[in-house]
């Protein structure tokens, strides 16, 4: 079925209220078992509405440009693009994807900390002028190459600076942010307004209040040496939860008054990225091989009886796939097995592994599962954020199929924020609430 847009190979099946996402698991769990047992990804995209609801019912006083690099799934982008939000983007490729919704280059910032020439060119040439800097080579190169770049001077928070050893930090001192504005002010740049980025492992909010005071000061620096700022960027670390952006808000909401007034001008914007998505996605991966090992020769050391066995198990699917943000940061999510079992049935110290047989593919380290066997289904929540990257050549791994639902009551919910039905009401097809596990019965789209 069309998607949104000609060339969108999507469509995204309508549930009434007696259909649910477990129905519709259950209906490809029972598909993918008959036609391979390929891993499958379910996203419902009313998800996506509801985040934005409470983002705009939380903080509607802060603009959110989307992080595309943290899903660019056509549906998403459509989705978010007709809800008004802006879009942070990292390469050529993900400006182009924006662009096609025909979303205006004004609501478009390019973030990389690292540009390249012909990128910045792209940029230019495309009309994006809103893009990050941290440092005085970057600064000179988008100099040479975007005569009409508008900067916004990207600084370090406390949570990154000196952080944990083999991360990566971007972002500029405070005390170099003076030799930054006059570097750019020779060069004939004009800097807008400043960034800053609080990850969402920082369990410090009081990290914003000194981020916030030292963006005020580089406001203050700009105006001396004669530039006008109009733009602060709060940057992302947003779990997903209303706890989390209420807490965050209940910190800043006060500073924003002080520093930055309503009447002073400057809009306030953020990257929000898996806050949108994260919870949106669903993923069923099939289990391809097993092994029976002893509890002393566990990976982790763990024993929960002395003569009860241990199970590695193997998955097609891992971190060369859809779990590749497992080699960076700990899973956010835990496995749940498909198939039922009795409340009194033995559980068994168990490991997860992606199919490369590669120790850097292991995706959950130890935790107790029922015994399971080749051909069982496990699925993860919460996987809609960093998963959906080019996979690997291993193995002839091919990305998983994505399957697009949402339920009536979001279906109206999004209608109500706006988004009119004569536009998108072409891409969705009702799904009846008497699913049944058959292959008559089952509905499928396209991925």
């Amino acid at each position: 079925m069309k998607g949104f847009i000609d060339d969108a190979n999507y469509s995204v099946g309508l549930l009434d209220e007696g259909t649910n996402l477990g129905n519709v698991i259950d209906n490809y769990v029972y598909e993918h078992t008959l036609t391979g047992k390929k891993a499958f990804f379910v996203g419902d995209l009313g998800k996506i509405v509801k985040k934005h609801s409470q983002w705009q019912n939380v903080v509607a006083q802060i603009k959110p440009f989307y992080t595309v690099k943290c899903n660019s799934a056509p549906a998403v982008l459509e989705i978010l693009a007709a809800l008004g939000t802006g879009f942070a983007c990292s390469s050529k490729t993900e400006m182009a994807l924006v662009q096609e919704l025909g979303v205006s280059p004004e609501n478009i910032i390019y973030i990389s900390p690292c540009k390249q020439v012909s990128q910045i060119k792209y940029a230019a040439k495309v009309g994006v002028n809103i893009m990050t800097c941290d440092n005085e080579i970057e600064l000179k190169k988008i100099a040479r190459n975007h005569p009409n770049a508008k900067v916004l001077l990207h600084i370090a928070t406390e949570d990154n600076i000196g952080g944990e050893e083999g991360n990566m930090k971007f972002g500029t001192t405070l005390k170099n942010c003076r030799h930054l504005l006059e570097c750019a002010k020779e060069l004939d740049v004009q800097v807008i307004g400043v960034k800053f980025h609080v990850s969402s492992a920082c369990k410090e909010s009081q990290v914003y209040v000194h981020a916030l005071s030292d963006a005020r000061c580089v406001f203050d620096m700009a105006g001396e040496i004669g530039f006008t700022m109009n733009m602060l960027d709060i940057g992302g670390g947003f779990t997903g939860t209303e706890f989390q952006l209420e807490e965050v808000n209940h910190v800043i909401s006060p500073l924003l008054d002080i520093y930055f007034p309503e009447g002073s001008g400057v809009k306030i914007i953020s990257e929000p990225g898996s806050y949108y998505v994260s919870s949106a996605f669903t993923l069923a991966v099939n289990i391809i091989a097993k092994k029976v090992v002893e509890n002393d020769k566990f990976s982790s050391g763990e024993k929960t009886g002395s003569d009860e066995p241990a199970f590695m198990y193997y998955m097609n699917d891992g971190v060369y796939g859809s779990f590749a943000s497992k080699l960076s940061e700990d899973l956010n999510t835990i496995p749940e097995v498909h198939k039922k079992y009795k409340e009194d049935e033995p559980l068994f110290t168990s490991s997860l592994w992606g199919p490369s047989c590669d120790e850097l593919d292991q995706i959950v380290e130890s935790c107790l599962l029922p015994e399971l066997n080749v051909g069982d289904w496990l699925i993860f929540d919460n996987m809609g954020a960093d998963s959906f990257h080019e996979p690997s050549a291993f193995n002839d791994f091919q990305r998983p199929a994505i399957y697009y639902m949402m339920s009536f009551s979001d279906w109206y919910e999004m209608q109500d924020a706006g988004i009119t039905s004569d536009a998108m009401m072409k891409n969705f097809f009702f799904v009846p609430s008497c699913i049944q596990l058959t292959q008559e019965d089952s509905f499928s789209t396209e991925a």
